[in-house]
């Protein structure tokens, strides 16, 4: 293995590098967007067990608050549950944006690590059809051995650039994909919740009325 790395040359450096950044990105983000820690099941369930218990106090909300990114979500919503659904939306768009920016964390890097490897495995090769060209200039095309070091640092460097970039940009779309479904199930579990509320408030304002 460490003699195919000697012969692809400088170039195999950074594309090393990038594959272990790569593995480490993959690995990190399997671990990070579990649906199970982001968006729990019943965690709407639970508040509405809260908010019919009368147990919606700051501690509670705070509590909630550091469950999940989910529970981020809901609980800027509930610090403003007393308001229109209109203000309740809008502080959980708030605070939504800033949880899909922690979710699509690193895949700019991921994406980038993609599109950049088989840039480099591309400059190996012409390193390495540079350095066959200078063989040939200088020494003719008598002897092939003389040619080979060349030769194999334009073939090794593209495949191990390609072999970089091709699962780095399948794990790229793919975890895209997730967050992307992730951030719908928050959203249709926060609208819930908010429906939830002021379906309450209005059928008990309605009952105080007709009272």
């Amino acid at each position: 293995m460490f003699e195919i790395i000697k012969a692809g040359g400088w170039v195999m450096l950074p594309i090393l590098l990038c594959s272990v950044a790569a593995l480490g990105i993959t690995a990190e983000r399997f671990w990070s967007l579990r649906r199970q820690r982001i968006c729990p099941r019943n965690l709407v369930n639970q508040v509405w067990e809260w908010a019919k218990n009368g147990n919606l106090d700051p501690a509670q909300i705070t509590s909630l608050r550091a469950t999940s990114p989910l529970g981020r979500i809901l609980a800027a919503g509930l610090i403003n549950r007393r308001y229109s659904r209109e203000i309740m939306k809008e502080s959980i768009e708030e605070a939504g944006r800033h949880v899909v920016l922690e979710l699509e964390r690193f895949l700019n890097t991921l994406g980038t690590i993609a599109s950049i490897t088989p840039l480099l495995g591309l400059l190996g090769t012409v390193l390495g059809m540079i350095t066959v060209f200078t063989t040939i200039t200088t020494a003719g095309v008598g002897d092939p051995t003389e040619l080979a070091g060349g030769i194999s640092e334009a073939l090794i460097t593209t495949a191990t650039g390609l072999t970089v970039a091709i699962p780095s940009l399948m794990f790229y779309r793919y975890f895209q994909r997730k967050v992307d479904e992730l951030v719908a199930s928050m959203e249709q579990e926060a609208l819930k919740m908010v429906e939830i509320l002021h379906g309450e408030r209005e059928r008990d304002t309605g009952e105080d009325n007709l009272a």
